[in-house]
């Protein structure tokens, strides 16, 4: 049962998220101590060299021969079938397309646990409650942030592709123009050879730039250069050795990597500080997407994490756990990658502030309901 010293607990860890939120959105609104390039600097700082620390840090100190399996195996069920969904609606319907259907996905399966699942999640179940939300948050840094940054980066090289292909095409037409007015005097033959190379040139480049395999090697080089994509598998792997041969971090390079993890959440949360003081409204989406926002948050992924944890055979507290996990805030990382990706950036931050504020009464709502349905 929830005691009222377990909600004052959670708030003391999220308040300290408004106040860096507070210092943000005054140090430009108010005190205009930033300009908006340099804001973009603090956010790219943040997720190159904060956020790959923090995650590393954190994943090597977990125990991967003590988890449980299953519980993790029904959350890749359930964001699998919430990717599944997402891509059939982008492929399929009308007004489906690729980046909202990557932002979706951010929406439904990315979760805020260790600065309000762990201690909300202790609250309510105990040690079991703690131990499984560090595991969600383990996979997920595995898993799913990786998924994320894959695709957001794909969609990038994708564009900026076709943007390359429409300077192509608009560089083959001046050409085109250019030869025909200088070489008007020449003959037929002659223009048309000058033509039929400027063609030839264009399609080359158009084809090299457009083929899948050249767009998956760029996305793939990008990838290698950003070390939040394989953070936490060299944090895991760290950790099964340590628990295997039962050694510890030297102090001297805990401490190094400690100095650049402990910022993380603190930064990220003025970053979205500096990126709504940038913005003409408060609520800078509008309230038709913040709805949206807070449906697939706190709906659609509980309901996808019930339907993989069932058929997976999670019963009793582990199924709680499970479902009240996907209930959880947006993650605060989704916004550093929106940001830097230039992807709806004003949904994800939207989802984070409110998300926050509105988890505690709703999460203990979900707690008390399925207490009482076994």
């Amino acid at each position: 049962m929830i005691e009222v010293r377990d909600v004052y607990n959670v708030v003391s860890a999220m308040m300290p998220l408004y106040v860096a939120l507070g210092l943000g959105y005054g140090s430009v609104r108010w005190w205009h101590m930033f300009k908006p390039d340099q804001c973009d600097a603090i956010n790219r700082f943040n997720c190159y060299f904060v956020m790959p620390f923090f995650t590393f840090h954190f994943t090597a100190g977990v125990d991967p021969y003590r988890m449980n399996y299953r519980f993790l195996a029904g959350d890749v069920v359930a964001k699998a079938i919430c990717g599944v969904a997402l891509a059939l609606w982008a492929n399929t319907w009308r007004s489906g397309n690729l980046s909202w259907a990557i932002t979706s996905f951010s929406l439904s399966t990315m979760n805020n646990t260790l600065v309000v699942g762990v201690p909300l999640l202790k609250a309510m179940y105990g040690v079991l409650g703690e131990d499984l939300v560090v595991q969600a948050s383990v996979i997920q840094a595995l898993l799913w942030f990786p998924i994320l940054l894959f695709l957001l980066e794909f969609r990038r090289t994708f564009w900026m592709n076709i943007n390359n292909n429409n300077n192509i095409i608009d560089e083959i037409s001046t050409s085109k123009n250019n030869v025909s007015s200088i070489e008007i005097v020449e003959t037929n033959k002659e223009d048309k050879n000058n033509n039929g190379m400027v063609d030839e040139r264009g399609l080359s480049s158009i084809s090299s730039s457009c083929s899948f395999g050249s767009t998956m090697k760029k996305v793939f080089i990008k990838l290698g250069k950003n070390p939040n994509a394989y953070a936490c598998a060299i944090g895991l792997l760290w950790a099964l050795f340590a628990k295997r041969w039962h050694f510890e971090m030297p102090s001297i390079v805990e401490g190094s990597i400690l100095i650049m993890a402990q910022g993380g959440s603190g930064i990220a949360m003025f970053s979205i500080g500096i990126f709504m003081a940038l913005q003409e409204k408060f609520v800078a989406c509008g309230v038709k997407l913040t709805l949206y926002g807070m449906l697939l948050r706190f709906v659609c992924g509980p309901l996808a994490t019930a339907v993989g944890s069932l058929a997976l055979g999670l019963r009793s507290n582990v199924l709680r756990i499970a479902i009240i996990n996907a209930a959880l805030p947006q993650a605060i990382a989704s916004f550093v990658y929106a940001q830097e990706y230039g992807l709806h950036s004003n949904v994800l931050s939207t989802a984070i502030i409110l998300g926050t504020v509105l988890s505690l009464p709703l999460l203990i709502g979900y707690y008390v309901v399925l207490d009482v349905i076994h």
